[in-house]
């Protein structure tokens, strides 16, 4: 019974970790380029949604509605201002202009809300719990879940059966061949970030409820989204699903078993996969010729 709890909330947390990895998958499979500053864009999402909460008393689903709405325009903003100058630009150019989009978020972030610890309340709480013979599983649990296999089956269909999809999926394959057929390759790009914003905006919402709000409250857990996400295969939104689900599984169990030895998890599981097979468990291999 305690192993069946322990996955069960190893599945939880790891849908948190594949939520905020298809956000950092979609940009991927567009543009090929990591966005490390995904973490703090969730967490500005976060502090926008409980500013209107708190010092406006918004009802939380019109809050939700207009959180999202922001993140969607400021995943446009951040594509526009850091990415789009610089179209032709190296693997390291583009991961020096995310970091630095991270350092900014952050900064204003601290400089509008402080470093003080807030609590973000949500209608999923985790100390809502429900019993099932023995094992216990929270209304947050339920909710992370869900939301998960809705984005992760949303996207995947959007990417395979619509137009625009299919668009954002050659702009990663051939951009020039992308351009030739008709498609407009920067509206894809600003596409690209605006989901991948309000699906980090989401994931945010869902790790902070069980933690504190703080410009620095999204550091770790996305680190651990990242080895997730190498875990599954950049290119594969299902397989960082996936991946996202057995990393927490693995760190809820090993855990169990060694609680200071949790913490390195992910990132043993990184080296492992990057040595092993690099281009992920469920995406498939290329080398590419130059």
């Amino acid at each position: 019974m305690i192993i069946a709890q322990l996955i069960l909330e190893g599945l939880a947390t790891g849908a948190c970790y594949g939520l905020l990895g298809i956000a950092v998958v979609i940009i991927y499979k567009t543009s090929e380029v990591v966005n490390f500053g995904q973490g703090e864009m969730g967490m500005f999402s976060s502090f926008i949604i409980y500013h209107l909460l708190v010092n406006y008393n918004v009802p939380f689903f019109q809050a939700l509605l207009i959180t999202l709405a922001l993140s969607f325009f400021m995943g446009i903003l951040i594509e526009f201002l850091f990415l789009k100058p610089v179209k032709n630009a190296h693997l390291l150019d583009t991961i020096v202009l995310t970091l630095g989009a991270d350092m900014l978020i952050l900064g204003l972030a601290s400089w509008k809300w402080s470093y003080e610890q807030k609590q973000l309340n949500i209608p999923w709480s985790y100390e809502k719990i429900h019993d099932f013979q023995g094992i216990v599983i929270s209304d947050w649990a339920i909710a992370i879940i869900t939301t998960s296999i809705v984005s992760m089956v949303f996207l995947y269909l959007f990417f395979k059966y619509t137009k625009f999809g299919i668009a954002m999926r050659a702009t990663q394959q051939n951009k020039f061949a992308t351009k030739l057929m008709g498609a407009n390759v920067e509206r894809v790009f600003s596409a690209a970030w605006a989901f991948s914003s309000v699906i980090g905006a989401l994931a945010a919402m869902f790790f902070i409820t069980r933690s504190t709000l703080d410009p620095a409250c999204m550091m770790e857990p996305f680190l651990k989204t990242f080895a997730a996400a190498v875990l599954g295969g950049l290119m594969s939104i299902p397989g960082v699903f996936i991946g996202g689900l057995m990393l927490g599984v693995i760190e809820n169990l090993f855990g169990f078993v060694w609680p200071a030895w949790k913490p390195i998890v992910a990132f043993v599981v990184i080296v492992i996969v990057l040595c092993l097979r690099p281009s992920g468990l469920f995406a498939k291999h290329y080398i590419r010729k130059v």
